[in-house]
């Protein structure tokens, strides 16, 4: 089976830090607007399931990246946060050669807490949705 890759949108870029995981299913890419950071992914087999659409675990990484680095940068330094809740809804797929971006909203960065929603979408159609709660690391705020 052929498919054709998608271009990488010029405002984007690759992430601006990654590890060993990141490394395992990206590249991710990063796109900054000014309401935040926006995730895009270039869907490739290696993120596909047997169905070959992209696999939610995919998706639930991709939603803890962008929410997480969302939240954490709303502060000057970041606040050091630590996922303590992820939901997400699949309301749709992604097929290989797709083009994934995940666009987020902060809700709030408290002293204990931080809440955040984001929405996954390819093309002009939402595939998923995601929302965490995250725990802020006491003494390295």
């Amino acid at each position: 089976m052929t498919y054709k890759r998608m271009e990488i949108p010029e405002t984007f870029e690759k992430l601006f830090r990654s590890s060993p995981y990141l490394d395992l299913i990206g590249p991710v890419y990063q796109c900054r607007t000014k309401e935040g950071l926006v995730i895009g992914l270039s869907v490739e087999e290696k993120h596909c399931n047997a169905r070959q659409s992209v696999h939610g675990g995919v998706l639930s990484a991709l939603a803890d990246i962008a929410l997480g680095y969302n939240a954490a940068f709303q502060t000057d330094p970041p606040t050091p946060i630590v996922t303590a809740s992820l939901n997400i809804d699949y309301l749709g797929v992604a097929k290989r050669g797709d083009w994934i971006e995940v666009r987020t909203e902060v809700g709030k960065v408290g002293r204990r807490l931080a809440f955040a929603n984001c929405c996954f979408s390819v093309a002009d159609k939402t595939i998923a949705r995601a929302s965490a709660v995250f725990g802020v690391v006491e003494g390295q705020t």
